[in-house]
């Protein structure tokens, strides 16, 4: 509902945003650096004249894009959702760009409604870097064995203890998750990875990639990834991918909460 100036009396506003997270020291706001979470606080803070505090999906690492980041955040008044995208895209810095604004009620929660997530990883395959491409993807010039990769990704479909393709200082204790597709694409050039999931442990998708570039490359066997689970050893995986290659694709909610928030 508005008022007689054009504002929103207010409410929880869904907000799903992309940003090139090249520049970034992640999503969550850090003291003195540079966040995804911090821009858009300022930035609505700034226009509302009242603290907004921003809520996310869940956190990108430094150096991490985002195709489908969804984050939500309650407003006294403002404009309505739907010229909210308008508002913010002149105001916001160039590297992030709002998507889509809706009202959602106050059961919505951006992190823990989620039901899944999809990451997806972008591996460039030419002879030569590509300097359009660079800041998005991983240049691996060595030939890949892509039937292995996807051999290999399938010992890691379903629930597991992922202990051994997270961060050793990961913070959380469960190290359960479940994840509901990995799969392999080939484009020209280009290998994609798309990891589903219901949530994901710290640097889970990078050394997923990075273990099954290694079975690429022959470094490890694509048979070996169900001992490398029950090892619960991080130091059994691969390597971790860098950064700048992982993307959070697209994030789902319930159907209460609009479904698939984004399908491009």
């Amino acid at each position: 509902m508005s008022t007689e100036t054009g504002q929103s009396r207010g409410g929880r506003i869904r907000l799903v945003v992309s940003y090139d997270g090249a520049d970034f020291h992640g999503f969550a706001r850090q003291s003195g650096l540079r966040t995804v979470q911090g821009e858009l606080e300022e930035t609505l803070t700034n226009l509302l004249g009242v603290q907004i505090d921003v809520h996310g999906s869940g956190r990108t690492d430094k150096g991490v894009h985002a195709r489908g980041q969804v984050v939500h955040f309650d407003l006294p008044y403002g404009p309505p959702a739907d010229r909210l995208v308008h508002v913010l895209s002149g105001r916001l810095p160039s590297d992030i760009i709002p998507i889509s604004a809706h009202n959602v009620d106050f059961g919505f929660h951006a992190r823990f409604s989620v039901v899944r997530k999809t990451y997806r990883y972008h591996i460039f395959r030419g002879v030569h870097p590509d300097v359009f491409k660079y800041r998005f993807s991983w240049h691996v010039r060595e030939p890949l064995n892509i039937e292995s990769m996807r051999h290999a990704a399938s010992y890691l479909v379903g629930e597991h203890d992922f202990t051994s393709f997270c961060a050793a200082a990961a913070p959380q204790e469960d190290k359960v998750r479940r994840i509901y597709e990995l799969n392999v694409v080939e484009s020209g050039e280009d290998t994609f990875l798309y990891c589903s999931g219901s949530g994901f442990l710290q640097y889970m998708v990078r050394i997923i990639t990075g273990t099954l570039v290694d079975v690429g490359l022959g470094t490890i066997p694509a048979d070996a990834i169900p001992d490398i689970l029950a090892s619960k050893s991080r130091v059994s995986a691969g390597r971790t991918a860098p950064a700048h290659g992982l993307c959070l694709w697209n994030v789902e909610y319930p159907v209460i909460y609009g479904g698939r928030v984004l399908d491009l």
